[in-house]
């Protein structure tokens, strides 16, 4: 299993535009099914947060090996996505980051920084 992520995440629909964030959500995950398929991705979880006054309401984390993510996030077709998103979304945004064993490794580097 690979070790990069992908946050793309949101606050919410920019009012008088819901209709189009719904239609654009289910095309979305239509999208990341066909990159599963595909192997261009390993796995994407959908979550949707419980109302607690904060500017992420929800996110799609994607899973994948580092050079796959990178090579997904220069095409036409995820930019595409992501520029749609921004016209009808509030915080909409996009993250790389780790999990797994790249974490530890993360976090060596991180306390090898810290002054003595």
């Amino acid at each position: 299993m690979g070790t990069s992520v992908i946050l793309f995440g949101w606050n919410r629909s920019i009012p008088g535009r819901e209709k189009v964030s719904a239609e654009h959500f289910s095309e979305f995950v239509k999208y990341m099914g066909g990159l599963q398929q595909k192997g261009a991705i390993q796995a994407f979880d959908i979550v949707f947060l419980d109302a607690h006054g904060g500017d992420l309401n929800g996110f799609f984390l994607i899973r994948g090996e580092s050079a796959k993510l990178d090579t997904l996030v220069s095409t036409t077709e995820w930019i595409t996505h992501m520029t749609r998103a921004t016209l009808h979304l509030e915080g909409s945004g996009v993250v790389r980051g780790v999990t797994g064993d790249e974490v530890m490794k993360r976090m060596a580097i991180w306390t090898s920084a810290i002054p003595s």
